[in-house]
């Protein structure tokens, strides 16, 4: 079964397939972000907001989200515990 996790304005990503979460105001994340935009693999779920989440998929595609990092982060703990509950 995928997992889905609400990465913010009703976009999903799959959970699985989540590397890390992080913010995005560090010099190498930004780095990541302009190669990403280079190699056409950034995905910007942003609606025209302001970047607080850079999330690294492990298909190399970056998603750049409005919603905080720790709301992701809270919002895949609380799946996690709702899928160990049903089984």
């Amino acid at each position: 079964m995928v997992k889905l996790i609400n990465i913010g304005f009703g976009n999903i990503a799959s959970a699985d397939r989540i590397i890390s979460i992080v913010s995005p105001e560090s010099q190498p994340i930004k780095r990541l972000i302009k190669i990403a935009r280079d190699e056409n693999k950034l995905i910007d779920a942003t609606y025209g907001r302001r970047t607080r989440a850079v999330i690294v998929m492990d298909s190399d595609h970056i998603i750049l989200s409005s919603v905080q990092p720790e709301t992701v982060s809270q919002r895949l703990i609380q799946q996690d515990e709702i899928n160990d509950d049903g089984n």
